[in-house]
């Protein structure tokens, strides 16, 4: 099984090849391992370059993303839109 070094280390790769103008502006947000210890959850954000209406302001945010990651082979399967609201 890989480490969470590892699995993170993969999940940012393949981010980055979604979206190359990511490249130093990802940040760990969240890690899980799954109960059957099969896949590492892996949530990442980046800079959301759209202007968005936040309480009567304008202003951009982040973007996260999830991506799950076999934990025996370091393989990106998945990838999903983390939805993120305040309180």
């Amino acid at each position: 099984m890989i480490d969470v070094k590892k699995a993170v280390q993969k999940a940012g790769e393949y981010l980055l090849s979604l979206y190359p103008n990511a490249a130093g502006a990802i940040q760990l947000e969240e890690v899980e391992l799954t109960e059957d210890d099969k896949y590492w959850l892996i949530t990442l954000s980046f800079p959301d370059l759209s202007i968005r209406r936040i309480n009567k302001s304008w202003r951009t945010g982040r973007t996260y993303k999830t991506l799950k990651v076999k934990a025996n082979t370091g393989t990106v399967v998945a990838m999903k839109i983390r939805e993120v609201y305040a309180s």
